[in-house]
């Protein structure tokens, strides 16, 4: 359960399984669904993201072993993602979790305008293209290739899904 201050719209992430805190004083309120809601859009958007991540992971993998041979164990494939350039587009993905699980578990307040901000991000990383970035080239081509990633694609979408392109949810200021 989310609560609310009178003073801010400020939220803290610090505690997701068992509620979040807001300030010294809480009030319950119909605010309290919207709060809730985005926050809840959050988690699910990580969780996502994060499967979206392994699958593209899988799918790099299976590309790489055909070119430069079986890997022998997961040490070899991790060093292989956080060093080798063949794996580097992902970084960017990567990066997007880590952002999301680091605003989960700030300590300081967060604000409803940084949950937007962040599905925002994910919006914009996330659009296909083949001449866009190297993660939206790379991207657009993972989806020609597998769908799996079709799949995890079409998840990560339906949880960003209730929030525009500007940071507005359902038609409301977020």
């Amino acid at each position: 359960m989310l609560c609310e201050t009178h003073t801010d719209d400020q939220l803290y992430a610090s505690d997701v399984s068992t509620g979040i805190e807001k300030g010294s004083e809480l009030i319950m309120g119909s605010a309290n669904e919207v709060y809730e809601s985005t926050l809840q859009q959050l988690i699910q958007l990580r969780l996502s993201l994060l499967r979206l991540h392994k699958t593209l992971l899988d799918l790099e993998r299976e590309a790489y072993e055909r070119t430069h041979g079986r890997l022998d164990n997961s040490y070899e494939v991790l060093q292989l993602v956080m060093r080798d350039p063949w794996f580097a587009w992902l970084h960017s993905l990567s990066e997007l979790v880590v952002q999301i699980d680091e605003m989960l578990d700030a300590k300081k307040p967060l604000k409803e305008s940084e949950v937007v901000a962040v599905i925002d991000q994910a919006r914009v990383l996330l659009t296909p293209s083949e001449t866009g970035s190297g993660f939206q080239k790379k991207y657009f081509s993972s989806l020609q290739q597998s769908p799996d990633v079709v799949l995890a694609h079409y998840e990560v979408v339906k949880h960003m899904g209730a929030f525009g392109a500007t940071g507005e949810k359902n038609g409301q200021d977020a």
